[in-house]
């Protein structure tokens, strides 16, 4: 299994971007099929978890603390849903669906031992029988577990809070809202574009849609004129200012990403944040990684909910591992409504 074999590709880095990312900043090339390895698992690689944190390490160098940068010529990594081919590692065989963090590749040698991305990535048996590749990848994976994690390990929800939810159009973003409307909240959320802000409301069942690109401390004082409570971020920047000055006291801000600063440097840092001091206010930065202890609760409450049917997950799909790089660059771009997976052909 060392020779070149046309059906194994991978994504890779071309160079860093320049600005925004470009398609052209990445390729998908033909190599050679990577050599099992004692105790591992070969997995081909069925979905594609298209994330916009991949971003990140991009650049020449990754923000501090977080997962290194890539290099030009490094394939790059992301989770993804495979079929084991071949096992060498306890408690795997052939045949078995499973979970890892070595997307954006066509076959992948995986170490279970690996605890990849905080211990989100690690290997992972899944039930097909559950639910298909897309939702575990979704509801059940790092979409699902960061949006939870977020509003209940974090924030600590509550059914009379007033929650405002960013990016909610978005893959973690439209489960998070979903979720916290579900716990009997009231939920804002906010998204590029008025097609999208009134789908917050038509589809997702929101109290309000604010339309990001228009005055947005304007139309956020509008549709919570009495403040919030809690503040769930996808985007920081702009966003976070304005969080900043509806905040009740004691209110509590779930910072999980910073979109607005991903493809075009740092997201600015609010003038106002002595608010939170003032406002006696909780911030917390978090990843789902964190919270591995709690992934077998959390996955067990999205579930019951997605086979109920009261919570939904919607997709942005694409197909084969070639549009990879699109995929990326209109997620980052917000062409995209839901979760982003790309399908790859068997």
């Amino acid at each position: 299994m060392n020779s070149i074999r046309e059906d194994h590709h991978e994504v890779r880095l071309v160079r860093h971007p320049d600005g925004g990312l470009r398609e052209s900043d990445l390729e998908v090339v033909g190599a050679p099929m990577p050599v099992m390895r004692p105790g591992c698992v070969l997995v081909r690689t069925t979905h594609l978890s298209i994330d916009a944190a991949v971003r990140l390490r991009l650049d020449p160098v990754s923000p501090p603390g977080y997962l290194p940068a890539f290099a030009p010529g490094d394939v790059l990594a992301g989770l993804a849903v495979g079929v084991v081919v071949e096992s060498d590692a306890a408690g795997f065989a052939p045949g078995d669906v499973v979970q890892h963090a070595q997307g954006y590749r066509t076959f992948a040698v995986v170490d279970p031992s690996d605890a990849a991305l905080g211990g989100a990535g690690s290997l992972t048996l899944l039930d097909p029988a559950l639910a298909p590749p897309e939702v575990h990848l979704g509801l059940l994976g790092g979409t699902g577990l960061t949006a939870w994690a977020g509003l209940h390990a974090v924030a600590a929800i509550r059914p009379d809070d007033t929650v405002w939810v960013s990016a909610a159009a978005g893959a973690v973003g439209s489960v998070a809202a979903q979720l916290a409307r579900l716990h009997g909240c009231r939920v804002i959320g906010s998204a590029g574009g008025p097609e999208k802000a009134a789908h917050l409301v038509d589809r997702l069942g929101l109290a309000a849609g604010v339309d990001r690109r228009g005055d947005l401390a304007a139309a956020m004082a509008a549709a919570a004129p009495d403040g919030i409570d809690v503040y769930f971020d996808n985007v920081g920047g702009d966003h976070l200012r304005v969080a900043l000055d509806l905040m009740r006291p004691f209110g509590r801000i779930a910072l999980c990403g910073a979109i607005d600063g991903y493809d075009d440097g740092a997201a600015a840092t609010p003038d106002n944040l002595f608010l939170a001091t003032s406002k006696n206010l909780t911030l917390r930065g978090f990843r789902a990684g964190a919270f591995a202890d709690r992934f077998d609760e959390a996955r067990a409450e999205l579930a019951a909910l997605w086979r109920s049917g009261d919570l939904e997950l919607e997709l942005a799909v694409h197909h084969g591992l070639d549009a990879a790089p699109r995929a990326i660059v209109d997620l980052l771009a917000g062409r995209n409504t839901g979760k982003c997976v790309v399908t790859l052909d068997a």
